[in-house]
């Protein structure tokens, strides 16, 4: 006898900042559907006019947009104090933000440039612990409240290409760790999902990512790479009271490629 459950409305009631939908196909915008489908309500940020016109194409409540760039401490200071301002409290934080130049994503690390090491870092990784701290001022998240980020698999193995953005991936899952154990006595849980690799802008970005959307499928478990949907119930899990004794982790999403 096949026995199956569905669990739904895990997320009734809250309120999650959504940072990093570019278009349909981000990994943000996966978070955002699933938790919206558990009952949640998404507030997004968007950085620019181009990305709110692209946003604005998947959402229709306006108000449920706030400009954020992750960049400027005074932009983050305003969006949050715009959605304290709309919603009071919120309940969550999805941070998937990540930047490199595209001629950094290529090559030998030994071509990396200062600059482009120093950007990748401050939007990457930086701009959690930014995110983190401007909440914590505006004293924006609830008890308990959960933060997740986006990680991937180049922070810990030398994958071809990825480069700056896999010594930013490492900072970043230290950021994790660090930002858990100070956010912890507030209630706030930090976590990360290591995501397989899926084709989004992001990873077009990166030369001869047709070979490592490959590699990554090939290395799945099940031969099958891992979807959107998978990851952003994963998100879901995470935003939700299930999660309260995760606290600091590094959750693979990837099917299991980490493992090989």
């Amino acid at each position: 006898m096949e026995v199956s459950f569905k669990l739904a409305g895990i997320l009734t009631d809250k309120k999650i900042i959504v940072m990093g939908v570019a278009n349909k196909h981000s990994i943000a915008w996966g978070c955002a559907q699933a938790m919206a489908a558990q009952g949640a309500t998404i507030i997004y940020t968007y950085q620019n006019e181009r990305l709110k016109r692209s946003v604005s194409r998947l959402v229709k409540a306006t108000d449920n947009l706030v400009e954020c760039d992750v960049a400027d401490d005074n932009s983050i200071q305003d969006a949050f104090s715009t959605i304290h301002q709309r919603f009071g409290t919120v309940d969550g934080i999805v941070h998937a933000v990540a930047y490199a130049k595209k001629d950094e994503l290529g090559g030998s690390i030994l071509n990396a440039s200062r600059d482009g090491y120093a950007l990748a870092q401050d939007i990457s990784s930086y701009s959690l612990i930014a995110v983190a701290k401007a909440a914590s001022q505006f004293k924006l998240l609830t008890n308990p409240a959960s933060i997740v980020t986006l990680t991937y698999f180049g922070s810990e193995r030398a994958i071809p290409n990825y480069n700056v953005m896999g010594i930013a991936k490492a900072a970043l899952e230290a950021s994790v760790r660090y930002l858990a154990r100070d956010l912890g006595p507030a209630g706030v849980r930090v976590n990360a999902i290591s995501a397989g690799a899926i084709k989004t802008l992001a990873v077009t970005g990166i030369k001869g990512h047709g070979e490592l959307l490959k590699m990554s499928e090939d290395r799945t478990a099940d031969g099958n790479s891992v979807t959107v949907e998978q990851i952003g119930n994963t998100c879901a899990f995470l935003m939700s009271d299930l999660s309260t004794g995760a606290v600091g982790d590094i959750i693979y999403v990837d099917k299991g490629v980490h493992l090989i």
